[in-house]
């Protein structure tokens, strides 16, 4: 086993920001508290690794939550980004860039017969759940209610911060302060991989719900697969219930296949959000779907939203390289399919409990089979604190959470692959 790193650069840091920003970070989970460690701050990523403050290089399975499929730093990405950026920042104006991703975005997700660019999965979540409710208002019909499940994460807007997911649990927050009873009123709340809880809901309300939204492989409670059936019996009711149905691939999307978890489960949903991949390592998101529902949206509606930055040059140029590499390389998907599964051989091998699917997947440090909130909340965290900690002091840098995923990239070689099976090996020799 190795030392304790030496993070003295990072320490000093993380000294200075905790007087100037909440906890000391700009998004909580970076705060590494539930693992009980100071963060690294981090200088230079390249690849598959991520280089730290203090010179300590690991091999990276954060990838940036996600959205880092090609690896981190990519050629050919930070080429379109360079080249775009000579031509201005930003217009706050229409521009051929934002054209040319939306084509690209349509081609892979077909049921986004109209979308929009915006700036966070958060804000696309957000102006999604908004359409769908005005897609009602339009006939007349009052249909305010939401459906949500436990344990998914939807970005911070004020309506489905219920139950959320990730950065809550980690942090022991049941429901974040600030929100105001009536603003999630009609958010109602129901059991991942559990069609009846959905069906019960429906009946208590049958005229009053406006769309279901759901992570379709949820990865905010750690990774958890939707069930056999479980998507499929979504699109029933949703449809038998006059509802629309909304698939939340932020972390899905261009990641489990080139059309997100609609293509690998072959469930076609009413909207889709996205995010990560699709701005490339850059600050962008998309929400869409189909054309009479998006059609309500401004200015050919009455749904307004709005925003300076939507459809950024710089954003969008990320975007659309990375989007067209994965179009030109389909081979890119069987290749992280490989790459994913040695690693779960090796935890599975380690005595690890995991899932996974595709290139993402996280161990669980529980004897429960983890498919839904209650088996994810059953996770000893202490445990993981532990084996995060080895982890890092061997080169392998994974989220300082139990319930986040860990991501594979198309930069990860049969070399970093094989020296993480050996550290894993490694830690259940020593703590298992």
């Amino acid at each position: 086993m190795m030392a304790e790193l030496n993070i003295e650069k990072s320490r000093k840091l993380y000294e200075n920001a905790l007087g100037l920003m909440p906890g000391g970070v700009n998004s909580p989970v970076r705060a590494c508290k539930n693992v009980g460690r100071t963060p690294l701050f981090i200088e230079s990523a390249k690849g598959s690794t991520v280089t730290d403050a203090d010179g300590n290089t690991y091999i990276d399975y954060i990838c940036s939550w996600g959205p880092n499929i090609l690896g981190a730093a990519d050629d050919e990405v930070i080429a379109a980004v360079t080249e775009t950026a000579r031509r201005g920042l930003t217009f706050g104006a229409c521009h051929r860039g934002e054209v040319e991703l939306a084509k690209a975005i349509k081609r892979n997700y077909p049921n986004m017969e109209l979308l929009r660019l915006v700036n966070s999965g958060t804000e696309a979540v957000m102006s999604a759940v908004r359409a769908a409710r005005g897609y009602y208002s339009t006939q007349g019909r009052s249909r305010d209610k939401i459906i949500k499940f436990v344990g998914c994460y939807h970005g911070h807007s004020d309506g489905l911060l219920v139950k959320a997911g990730s950065g809550l649990m980690t942090n022991s927050v049941p429901d974040s302060g600030g929100v105001p009873a009536g603003a999630a009123r009609d958010t109602l709340l129901a059991e991942y991989n559990s069609l009846s809880s959905v069906k019960a809901l429906f009946e208590s309300c049958p005229e009053d719900i406006a769309a279901v939204i759901v992570e379709p492989c949820a990865a905010n409670m750690g990774v958890v697969p939707p069930e056999e059936g479980f998507l499929q019996g979504l699109r029933d009711l949703t449809e038998s219930y006059g509802a629309l149905l909304i698939f939340d691939e932020v972390i899905t999307g261009f990641r489990l296949a080139l059309g997100g978890a609609a293509e690998r489960y072959g469930v076609r949903p009413d909207m889709t959000v996205l995010g990560k991949i699709v701005g490339g390592g850059m600050p962008l998101a998309a929400y869409g779907g189909r054309g009479d529902i998006m059609e309500c949206v401004s200015p050919l509606g009455s749904v307004y939203q709005a925003g300076t930055l939507s459809g950024n040059p710089v954003a969008v140029a990320a975007g659309l390289a990375t989007v067209r590499r994965l179009e030109s390389d389909p081979g890119i998907y069987d290749r992280l399919e490989k790459s994913s599964a040695a690693l779960e051989k090796a935890m599975r091998s380690a005595g690890l409990n995991v899932n996974r699917q595709g290139s993402i997947m996280t161990p669980f440090f529980t004897d429960r089979p983890v498919r839904d909130y209650s088996g994810a909340v059953s996770c000893d965290t202490g445990a993981y604190a532990e084996y995060y900690g080895y982890m890092l002091r061997n080169g392998i840098y994974i989220a300082p959470s139990q319930f986040e995923a860990m991501f594979v990239s198309a930069a990860h070689t049969d070399e970093d692959i094989a020296r993480t099976a050996q550290v894993i090996k490694g830690y259940a020799q020593n703590f298992i």
